[in-house]
């Protein structure tokens, strides 16, 4: 039997049909305000709320203050409570980028990381992780070393990933392959707002819905609609409704 670990996010573990594989690495990529911190946020928050799972969240991005007034926004009240007694780990990007070395940062981790009591861990995103390198060796180097000790201390992890356009991207790029999964949020502008949509393209070790299905952000977080929109993004030829 396949071990999993439920997001907790109304909606997303259904067409995970259980949740994410338990110590696999997700990348989750998306647009600028397509949800993706959030969703990490969500699933941390979840871990601690539902499960009695603790977390671990590295932002590249933001320092703690912002994260948790974020937090707090949707619904999360008790993030402030979850920090100070350790449940949830945060690590900002005042800490992180304090050496503007990864190795330096790596070693900062690596005790909490191997602390049996974390069971999920966010990164927040690999764009931001990858100032650290000037090459593309030195990325694929560390980037490989991150995931094999985040799956040794068997974390289950998301990755956040900026991506610029509205659609998937079909470059397949090194964090494709070194991930066990990958989700994408997508959003696209109405003349009322914005229409939201996940897609999950690939869970290894499990079958999953690979349609893509309508999503909200509200009070408490992302939701998931069951009803698949009416469009595929399978082909570049085709175009969404």
């Amino acid at each position: 039997m396949i071990e999993l670990t439920k997001t907790g996010i109304d909606g997303l573990d259904e067409i995970l049909n259980g949740g994410i594989v338990t110590n696999s690495t997700t990348l989750v990529s998306g647009n600028p305000g397509a949800g993706k911190s959030i969703l990490g946020l969500q699933y941390i928050y979840n871990g601690v709320e539902q499960f009695d799972e603790k977390g671990i969240y590295l932002s590249f991005e933001e320092n703690e203050r912002d994260l948790r007034e974020a937090a707090e926004s949707i619904g999360f009240d008790k993030w402030p409570e979850y920090v100070e007694n350790g449940d949830i780990k945060v690590y900002d990007k005042q800490v992180l980028l304090r050496e503007n070395d990864f190795s330096s940062s790596l070693d900062l981790l690596l005790s909490d990381l191997e602390d049996e009591e974390y069971d999920r861990l966010v990164l927040d995103s690999l764009a931001m992780f990858e100032l650290f390198f000037e090459t593309e060796k030195e990325k694929r180097t560390y980037l490989l070393k991150f995931t094999d000790i985040l799956r040794e201390n068997e974390l289950t992890t998301l990755m956040t990933n900026e991506q610029g356009a509205v659609f998937p991207d079909t470059d397949i790029g090194l964090e494709n392959y070194l991930t066990d999964g990958n989700i994408y949020l997508i959003q696209t502008p109405t003349d009322s707002g914005v229409n939201r949509y996940v897609w999950v393209a690939k869970m290894r070790k499990q079958d999953i819905e690979t349609d893509i299905y309508p999503m909200e952000i509200s009070w408490g977080g992302i939701k998931v609609h069951e009803n698949a929109s009416a469009f595929s993004m399978m082909s570049e030829d085709e175009s969404p409704l």
